[in-house]
């Protein structure tokens, strides 16, 4: 993905580069040819300099590239060698295009594009998690009405909501307590529109922001055209400032939605709400039942806590003092995209509780919920006794990581 975004920027033709050096670029995409890059290295500011100079030294020929095989396997050779194989030719620089190649802000761009990418499918994931718990603990829909949210018009809550109120409905178990002398559920069910809601308005800003930037010339030098004859500026596009920060609120919106999730879990888990035996246990005092799963939530939070500290807020001044304002974007957006893969293993503990739950429950959920039930049992059987969930956890955390989940409700 680095290099798309690199090719691109290129393209805008504000860079000095030659039509060759994106040419290459495409090829190298084009046959999975991708150079070896080590992850550390950017300080977002100057670009991401270090990652995408190893991108270069593979275009030119030297240190080492890793090509996708027929059957998905990586091989690594030497970058020549692997150009060469595919009928292409190491690029000789020329003045300005070194410049144009490694300063610009598309390691950051790469990972926070796929951090949106997942993000996105686990909030959703995340209102079908709370739907599921929600008549699992046999709880109230009041809380989700349309008027309680059209009077506080907030986008990313009205969202969350309308969404909670399409899984829900047409449901026994609700039926089944509509008289019950339950008011009022607790904060982590009751005001999930308003939690959920805050990670939609924030993954909205950074879709803004990354369309933007991955279509922008983000190089320096820049090269213009004054009357017909270029023109060398030089400026700061390179600073990756807004993407660290759009990078550290979302993290903290990672590690509030796994907050309230695993709150979820602990109510699943207790008979005050739920009804059913301490941690769903089948042989209550003798076996667990799923009380590690939810250690594991616990865990996963603790370490999003970590992850969820500033990184926009780090200066070291490098160069002798000459950048010495940095963004550390490439980190932001890095530990991001590491904290998001870690939110889909607490809502996947969340769906497998939540689903246990409906499994001793005689009337049946919402049409919606029931899709959700019946995709996990393909992945997950219904736990009888005590076993180890830690494959269970991994392959809906996996899954929540790709567009099928979400394909389930388009049936």
């Amino acid at each position: 993905m680095m290099m798309i975004v690199r090719a691109n920027s290129l393209a805008k033709g504000f860079s000095g580069a030659r039509l060759e050096l994106i040419q290459l670029l495409v090829e190298m995409i084009n046959n999975r040819i991708v150079p070896v890059v080590p992850r550390i290295g950017s300080l977002g500011a100057s670009g991401d300099l270090a990652p995408l100079s190893h991108m270069a030294l593979a275009m030119m020929g030297e240190s080492e590239t890793q090509v996708q095989t027929s059957n998905g396997d990586w091989v690594t050779y030497n970058s020549k060698d692997a150009l060469e194989s595919f009928g292409l030719k190491p690029i000789k620089l020329q003045a300005k295009e070194g410049l144009s190649l490694i300063n610009g802000t598309s390691q950051m761009c790469s990972y926070l594009c796929q951090s949106i990418i997942n993000l996105e499918m686990l909030i959703f994931a995340a209102d079908a998690a709370l739907s599921t718990s929600i008549e699992a603990i046999k709880g109230s829909y009041v809380a989700f009405d349309k008027r309680i949210h059209d009077v506080r018009p907030q986008l990313g809550q009205s969202i969350s909501a309308s969404r909670i109120r399409s899984f829900l409905g047409n449901s026994e178990i609700n039926d089944s307590h509509v008289d019950c002398d339950r008011v009022q559920d607790s904060y982590s069910f009751r005001c999930a529109p308003q939690v959920h809601g805050p990670m939609i308005d924030v993954l909205r800003e950074a879709r803004r922001i990354v369309n933007i930037e991955i279509n922008s010339a983000t190089d320096n030098p820049l090269v213009f055209s004054s009357n017909g004859k270029p023109e060398v500026i030089s400026g700061g596009n390179f600073h990756g400032q807004i993407l660290a920060i759009i990078s550290d609120n979302m993290a903290i919106c990672i590690h509030e939605i796994a907050s309230i999730s695993e709150r979820r879990i602990n109510q699943v888990l207790d008979p005050q709400w739920s009804g059913q035996k301490a941690f769903l246990a089948n042989d209550e005092g003798l076996e667990s039942g799923l009380m590690i799963v939810q250690y594991v939530a616990a865990a996963v939070i603790a370490e999003l806590s970590l992850l969820s500290n500033p990184v926009s807020t780090t200066n070291v001044p490098v160069s002798m003092g000459k950048e010495d304002h940095v963004s550390m974007g490439a980190t932001a957006s890095y530990r991001t995209f590491k904290a998001s893969k870690l939110l889909s293993s607490v809502i996947s503990s969340e769906l497998i509780c939540s689903c246990q739950a409906l499994d001793n429950i005689s009337e049946k959920p919402s049409k919606s919920v029931g899709k959700i039930h019946y995709w996990l049992r393909n992945y997950v059987s219904k736990i009888e006794a005590d076993r180890s969930t830690t494959k269970d956890t991994e392959i809906i955390a996996k899954l929540l990581l790709t567009p099928e989940f979400i394909e389930i409700f388009r049936e």
